[in-house]
């Protein structure tokens, strides 16, 4: 029979003996590699939120467009084609667009990720056509929709083994 202080010490020698087991558990669980969901890679979501964040520039591009055309360096006479008011409409469509397509990209969702190539091509198209009104941030966004495809095109570690 023990008495209660031998429950106490035992109680704490448990825990010792928890702890001196508990270096060879995480020893264990550290080389354990964790399962990934299907179709996820670090790429993808780096792409996904990218695309996310280039639509909503798209979006505010679109509505600065529509509500504040003097804003652009050039009259709308000079862009390369259409005004600033079909630029804005343009812009907005392409920008929710791109939104939605990047959010189906953090989802993990095949059809998202190949819209979303195409879409940043688009805009990237778009944006040299747009260069003239605002040179500075075309070139910039160029540069995120070329940065939005390489992120979508890069193949899943699970593809790769």
């Amino acid at each position: 029979m023990s008495s209660p202080g031998t429950e106490e010490q035992g109680a704490s020698s448990g825990a010792g003996r928890s702890e001196r087991t508990a270096p060879e558990q995480g020893r264990q669980w550290a080389v354990s590699r964790a399962a990934s969901p299907a179709g996820s890679s670090g790429w993808l979501a780096f792409g996904g939120w990218m695309l996310v964040l280039v639509g909503a520039f798209n979006v505010i591009s679109g509505l600065t467009s529509l509500f504040r055309p003097d804003y652009y360096v050039v009259v709308a006479g000079e862009l390369l084609v259409f005004d600033f008011t079909a630029w804005g409409w343009i812009w907005l469509a392409l920008g929710a667009v791109q939104v939605v397509a990047g959010a189906g990209c953090l989802g993990g969702q095949r059809w998202a990720r190949v819209a979303g190539i195409g879409l940043a091509g688009l805009a990237a198209i778009g944006h040299l056509a747009f260069l003239a009104a605002f040179p500075l941030w075309g070139l910039i966004s160029i540069a995120l929709c070329v940065l939005v495809m390489y992120a979508l095109v890069v193949p899943d570690e699970n593809s790769l083994g």
